[in-house]
């Protein structure tokens, strides 16, 4: 098996030394394995994109000579685009799937709705979770509205190669939001699709992940 690590910075800012710190994790790991290291463009949050960030991370990776063996525009690679704004037809297919599957629906909710549940659930002096007020009859998803993945409540368990044996239980997982009404994919849902495209083996990052990795393990 080929190692594969990537790192997958957004382009809401510029570059900075906990970013690098991941980055240049990643790319020892693929070096000391004779793998790959692939960067890939997570832009799908179009609102906050800083302009010019972009080209700062290529030009940070370049000075500490993180050069990537794949990724995007003059990189290159088998497996692109390594943009994920460049992507949207292939979370389009993914979302479809899982339509098909009974794994999402659309979520009929307006605001003011999800407002009100949540203050229900603060009267009743319990968490709001989304899945308690899942449609029964959900509407065809148009695109209009955001695509929610049906979850799974149960124990999760999996390993860490730092933090080893990790445990969660069926209460840390909501019916997550897979596609935003703007047609853009969520974080959770992106990465996960492109990670398993990409055929990326290990993902390096912070610990405050840990907690959605359940998350991960459903869409897995």
């Amino acid at each position: 098996m080929t190692i594969r690590t990537r790192f997958a910075p957004s382009p809401t800012g510029y570059m900075h030394v906990g970013g690098m710190r991941t980055a240049l994790f990643a790319w020892l790991i693929a070096r000391q394995s004779n793998g790959k290291f692939i960067l890939r463009i997570e832009d799908t949050d179009q609102k906050r994109e800083v302009s010019g960030s972009v080209e700062h991370i290529y030009k940070c990776l370049r000075w500490l000579d993180l050069i990537p063996d794949e990724g995007p525009d003059d990189f290159g690679g088998e497996f692109g685009s390594y943009k994920q704004s460049e992507r949207l037809d292939i979370y389009r297919k993914y979302a479809q799937k899982l339509i098909d599957a009974g794994r999402a629906y659309a979520d009929p909710y307006t605001p003011e709705q999800l407002d009100a549940f949540r203050e229900e659930a603060k009267a009743h002096k319990k968490p709001f979770l989304y899945r308690d007020y899942r449609p029964e009859n959900p509407p065809a998803w148009d695109g209009s509205q955001p695509l929610r993945f049906r979850s799974e409540p149960k124990p999760y368990t999996w390993h860490d190669e730092v933090m080893g044996e990790m445990h969660a239980g069926p209460e840390v997982i909501d019916d997550f939001i897979l596609v935003k009404s703007d047609g853009f994919p969520t974080y959770n849902f992106a990465h996960i699709v492109d990670d398993a495209e990409m055929e990326i083996t290990h993902v390096i990052r912070g610990q405050e992940f840990l907690a959605s990795t359940p998350k991960y393990l459903n869409l897995y």
